[in-house]
């Protein structure tokens, strides 16, 4: 899976980082999405696409990545 942020976009809802904190977290002191792992376990794909949805404004995009591993 590839996993794209937007910063710009983002306003801090932390909604992906109570999703999956394994993956994101919030920078300091803005609260703007950062990402942890770009290459979380696939146990994680359900999380990181939940926390996607979520995102208020879309500042989360998420792609196949390909058989990569």
């Amino acid at each position: 899976m590839k996993i794209d942020l937007d910063p710009t976009r983002c306003v801090g809802a932390g909604q992906c980082v109570l999703t999956a904190p394994e993956v994101f977290d919030q920078g300091d002191p803005d609260g703007v999405v950062v990402l942890r792992d770009p290459d979380p376990a696939d146990e994680l794909t359900e999380d990181v696409l939940a926390a996607a949805d979520l995102c208020p404004v879309g500042a989360i995009l998420v792609a196949d990545g390909g058989d990569d591993r």
